[in-house]
């Protein structure tokens, strides 16, 4: 797929039941400093479309972007150990569970994972809330530039061997750079099936 044109729509802190006109949407979520604004970056071709920070938590809306006129990205806030207060952090999660199980054009999530670590428990755990409400999503490993091809193919197996002890199949998986522009097109091919 290519992109011809990436914009952002708007922002808000209570999820949309229905976006005018209603289209495809895709949600990208992640734990907070996985990467998931450089990924969303790299992935439409543009350098700041969704802002990007060194410092977690920088997403503390939920950020829609209209593709190719066609369907919408959706930049959900980052869970996990965002330097905000834990008022703010549940705010957080209630936003993100209201948005992924009462939107009624989302077609999938992307959960972001940082490749660089073993699994970790919040991911975990997300994962496992994801299946047991039944919501489509597929795994996106972040920061593949900083490790290994090798390092990047242990840590992935590590995360399918824990998920095959509860999950009868396992969602698709993608790596990738935002640094050198990696899987890209391979999750915007995926995205493209379902439009």
């Amino acid at each position: 797929m290519q992109i011809s044109t990436a914009t952002f729509v708007n922002s808000s802190v209570q999820p949309k039941k229905a976006l005018n006109p209603p289209k495809p949407t895709f949600a990208f979520i992640g734990r907070s400093n996985v990467g998931k604004s450089s990924l969303i970056n790299s992935l439409l071709g543009r350098k700041k479309l969704a802002k990007t920070s060194s410092k977690p938590g920088k997403t503390q809306l939920i950020n829609y972007f209209l593709v190719n006129k066609a369907w919408y990205l959706v930049d959900l806030p980052g869970y996990g150990w965002a330097k905000v207060s834990k008022a703010k952090r549940d705010q957080f999660q209630k936003t993100i569970a209201n948005y992924l199980l009462y939107n009624p054009s989302l077609v999938t999530s992307f959960l972001l994972i940082d490749s660089r670590h073993t699994p970790q428990n919040i991911d975990l755990e997300f994962i496992q809330w994801l299946g047991s409400h039944q919501i489509p999503f597929s795994i996106v490993f972040t920061k593949t530039d900083k490790l290994s091809k090798r390092q990047v193919e242990k840590n992935q197996t590590a995360l399918q061997q824990i998920m095959h002890k509860t999950w009868e199949s396992l969602p698709v998986f993608f790596q990738t750079s935002a640094i050198k522009h990696q899987g890209g097109d391979e999750i915007l091919t995926y995205i493209a099936n379902y439009i």
